[in-house]
């Protein structure tokens, strides 16, 4: 790796994409991707370590930990791509006007869910209108109440059976 920092070795960096290649290709099968998308994705990563081979510092990973860190987050950086829609997906234009029983029936089934939600134990609804409303983890709930992670969870399920039940 040295070699490919300090002097652009070549004959060093053919030796690296030799033992590295094939095992990032199939890491990133492991992971998901189709052998296509991995065999790209390898190519990427190598070029990747041949530019930034000077950003390379022992003191912090080794040469694997490295070379691997970079493929997770390009494989990382693949998957949001693909989920995300492409422009010609995209709806154009104004919504259509939803239909007035629709829209009458979404209001009453609001109305009907914050009162369930109002009906709820002080500790449970706290719990609800954190995660949902507030768009908080478990894991974040648990450290910001100092209530144990399983408590959290297990309020939150009985919350949303009672929400359920009174929602039929």
């Amino acid at each position: 790796m040295r070699a490919v920092a300090d002097r652009g070795d070549e004959a060093a960096f053919a030796a690296l994409f030799a033992h590295f290649a094939p095992r990032l290709k199939a890491f990133l099968i492991r992971s998901g991707a189709a052998p296509a998308q991995a065999e790209d994705c390898t190519q990427d990563v190598m070029a990747t370590v041949w530019h930034k081979a000077a950003q390379f510092d022992p003191t912090r990973a080794t040469v694997a930990t490295w070379i691997f860190t970079i493929a997770r987050n390009r494989r990382i950086d693949l998957l949001r791509r693909d989920r995300r829609p492409e422009p010609e997906d995209l709806p154009w234009g104004p919504e259509p006007e939803p239909d007035q029983a629709d829209a009458m029936a979404l209001q009453q089934d609001s109305e009907r869910l914050a009162l369930a939600i109002r009906g709820l134990p002080s500790e449970q609804r706290d719990l609800i209108e954190r995660a949902y409303f507030g768009d908080l983890s478990h894991g974040e709930i648990a450290r910001i109440t100092g209530l144990p992670l399983g408590t959290i969870k297990s309020r939150i399920r009985l919350a949303i059976d009672k929400l359920r039940q009174s929602m039929t």
